[in-house]
């Protein structure tokens, strides 16, 4: 697999250019929802990343950030500007290369195979890869969670099975029946398979409190790990922890195609399906066969 490099671009807004710095900082808050974890994820100091932000904010006329419980996250026009940037990486790629963007869990899984194909992927939560999706701009979506085709009516391609495990923060007491997650604080991330964990816990009547939204399961696993009393559902392929749902939380890790015009999508699907599935199976997924 040839995974290219999309470089460090600039992108012109009214005349003014605002520069890859900029758009690598919003990328990593979106992922964070901390500004504090990002400037240590990028090695800068928070005040540079916070002075960044501000100078952007005030020469483009609108907010970009906004808090969002105890950090911050982008607001609609981050959001908005973040998208175009994307759009725009992508424009500008190799025009042989396949353009995917993914779930991280579902777009992790094909950066991490080896692949005979010439890839760009652009990892996010279900919901922000659909919004790519539906401009058109990339080539395959890859879902964590099917439900966003399931509620539009979308065809989508099973390529995998995975199930949710629950990560607990140390020294919390060993859960052993379903009625020991009666009452349990969690971490939620957003645009996950974790649905199917809330519905089993409401199946049977049993309380929980979602005490804080992440955007990423790795993010989840930190604050998990580093917290007390803390839990959260997390993907098995990634993650080691009690399979107390095991049953109820199955799900496929899905494609659906967004370009048909180009052959090379159906020889990766193709292949994804055939060759690829001891590689996923591999990864820690349940393959298909």
């Amino acid at each position: 697999m040839k995974l290219e490099s999309k470089g460090l671009i600039s992108l012109e807004i009214n005349g003014e250019i605002y520069g890859y710095k900029l758009y690598q900082s919003l990328e990593s808050l979106n992922r964070t929802n901390s500004q504090r974890k990002s400037a240590k994820e990028l090695n800068i100091s928070h005040t540079v990343f916070n002075r960044r932000i501000l100078k952007a904010e005030e020469q483009l006329g609108f907010k970009l950030t906004e808090k969002k419980g105890n950090g911050s996250g982008l607001t609609t026009d981050g959001q908005r500007l973040l998208e175009e940037y994307r759009k725009y990486l992508i424009q500008i790629a190799e025009p042989d290369n396949i353009n995917i963007a993914g779930g991280h869990i579902s777009s992790g899984l094909l950066e991490s195979i080896d692949l005979p194909f010439n890839i760009n992927v652009y990892s996010s939560n279900d919901n922000d890869a659909f919004k790519l999706a539906k401009r058109g701009v990339v080539d395959l979506l890859t879902l964590d969670d099917p439900l966003i085709a399931y509620e539009r009516d979308i065809n989508f391609i099973p390529i995998a099975y995975d199930y949710l495990v629950l990560i607990s923060s140390p020294d919390c007491p060993e859960i052993k029946e379903i009625k020991d997650l009666d009452n349990l604080d969690f971490v939620k991330v957003d645009g996950s398979a974790q649905r199917l964990a809330w519905n089993t816990l409401e199946h049977y009547n049993l309380d929980y409190t979602v005490k804080h939204k992440v955007n990423s399961q790795f993010d989840a696993f930190k604050l998990v790990r580093n917290s007390e009393n803390l839990y959260s559902f997390l993907n098995a392929s990634y993650f080691n922890g009690n399979k107390i749902l095991k049953l109820d939380t199955r799900h496929v890790i899905s494609l659906v195609k967004v370009n048909d015009q180009d052959s090379k999508t159906d020889e990766l699907i193709n292949y994804l399906l055939t060759k690829a599935q001891k590689d996923i199976k591999n990864q820690g997924f349940i393959p298909m066969d």
